[in-house]
């Protein structure tokens, strides 16, 4: 059974609901993308690679952009969910983002995007199809089943984010991170590898937000 959250995303009318379901280990991940490629209108969704989307503001903040485009007339793509795919893009490139973001035959970590923009899409509707339709194990939509599935270097490579002297840098423990204790090198670890993720969501953000002012 699919694992729905659904969001009312600020500054938009309570009707455009969001609704996101989140998969690993999918098998059928070729199947998904020719029905996209078809234009089968059963599976007007946003396919998303999770391996892509380094938290849940960051594909949340483009299901945002798409359903404002879309309520002011300004898609670029096919659909609002075409939208929310090239969104994410840092670029102008509509095929290159579908590329980098959205489904492929060998996806595994799939994060599926429902945007209601009118009709009777309901919550059960969308958790009822995508039971049928997505053949892998429902997880939650959250930053912690993310981080588990997130490519952070390809990410970087994507949004051309450095290592050095920028995002990327929390990675490297100082000699004051590190404890005599294993149980402490392992928090300070963590610690460091939240920061890192959390600069890298800032400055992904704001390369959205600046590709999208243009």
């Amino acid at each position: 059974m699919a694992l729905i959250e659904t969001f009312h995303l600020s500054h938009l009318p309570s009707s455009y609901a969001v609704h996101a379901a989140l998969y690993r280990d999918v098998q059928n991940a070729s199947f998904l993308r020719q029905q996209l490629l078809s234009g089968n209108t059963e599976f007007e969704y946003a396919f998303l690679d999770a391996t892509s989307i380094i938290s849940t503001m960051h594909a949340l903040a483009a299901a945002f952009r798409a359903t404002n485009d879309f309520m002011n007339n300004r898609l670029r793509s096919r659909n609002v969910h075409s939208e929310t795919v090239f969104c994410l893009s840092p670029n102008n490139n509509i095929a290159d983002s579908f590329r980098r973001f959205g489904v492929n035959d060998t996806t595994t970590n799939l994060l599926v995007i429902k945007i209601c923009t009118g009709g009777e899409i309901t919550t059960d509707g969308v958790r009822t199809h995508l039971s049928r339709a997505v053949d892998g194990a429902a997880v939650p939509f959250i930053d912690e089943s993310l981080r588990s599935m997130t490519d952070l270097a390809k990410i970087k490579k994507i949004y051309k984010i450095g290592t050095s002297n920028n995002v990327g840098s929390a990675g490297k423990r100082n000699k004051s991170d590190i404890s005599p204790t294993g149980s402490q090198m392992v928090l300070n670890g963590n610690q460091a590898e939240l920061k890192e993720r959390k600069e890298l969501e800032v400055a992904i953000l704001g390369l959205m937000a600046l590709r999208g002012a243009t």
